[in-house]
């Protein structure tokens, strides 16, 4: 495919809480687009509008001026039903909390979302991601019979499940060792290059951000520079310019 197609994009998004001498502009008029089939990462500074412009964008949150689409459909003309069910069907996250239901076991953590959409699984693609995360002979424990690198696998396994148009993860590595780490970006890389996935990832470590095509700075709610094909060490450098 040559012309990319959209997976989400952001117009002129404000994000403002409090009023007068106590107001913060948590997003200040961020205009951006994440083309379907790309991993983006976002990075900056704490405080700098990286969670607040992902939870905006999956419909977590809402703007107070602008506007935040998922394909072609503007989310503020979504009433709080249909929201949901766009959630649902086209969105995936990830989160650094893992997020599993303890009473459940692995194979049914990772097919909730299409249990509770009344949808039958795609039973050959579920088995083809649980492989592929080397998830296959713990689908029967439950999350505390599992590592935590195992239980980010089966909520990476959740988030890809439904094949969503596009996946959110918030600092997914934020809480495992940097070997379990690198397996979790590499899968979620594998899942871009060979199902055409699409990902945008909060981080702050520039290692996980070196596995994303291309890294969003924010500073202050603005977008204040991009990097494509990023290393480590491009990261860092663009990332001390920034004071980040």
């Amino acid at each position: 495919m040559d012309t990319k197609t959209t997976a989400a994009r952001a117009e002129n998004a404000f994000k403002v809480y409090g009023s007068g001498d106590t107001e913060v502009r948590a997003l200040d008029g961020i205009n951006i687009t994440f083309a379907a089939g790309e991993y983006t990462a976002i990075m900056g500074p704490s405080g700098s509008g990286k969670s607040t412009l992902m939870h905006c964008m999956a419909g977590l949150d809402t703007l107070t001026d602008g506007e935040a689409y998922i394909g072609d459909q503007a989310l503020s003309t979504l009433s709080e039903r249909k929201l949901t069910l766009l959630r649902r069907d086209n969105i995936g996250f990830i989160f650094q909390t893992f997020n599993l239901i303890p009473t459940l076991s692995a194979g049914e953590n990772i097919t909730l979302p299409l249990t509770l959409a009344g949808r039958e699984p795609d039973q050959e693609w579920i088995n083809e991601v649980i492989t592929t995360v080397g998830l296959a002979d713990r689908i029967d424990h439950r999350p505390n019979e599992l590592s935590g690198g195992q239980q980010q696998r089966v909520a990476v396994s959740r988030a890809l499940a439904t094949r969503p148009s596009i996946i959110f993860a918030d600092e997914p590595t934020g809480n495992l060792d940097s070997v379990t780490g690198n397996e979790i970006l590499s899968f979620m890389r594998k899942a871009v290059d060979d199902y055409g996935q699409t990902i945008v990832m909060v981080t702050h470590d520039p290692s996980a951000a070196s596995y994303a095509d291309r890294v969003v700075f924010l500073v202050d709610g603005r977008i204040v520079d991009e990097l494509t094909d990023p290393t480590p060490d491009t990261v860092i450098d663009r990332m001390k310019t920034l004071g980040g």
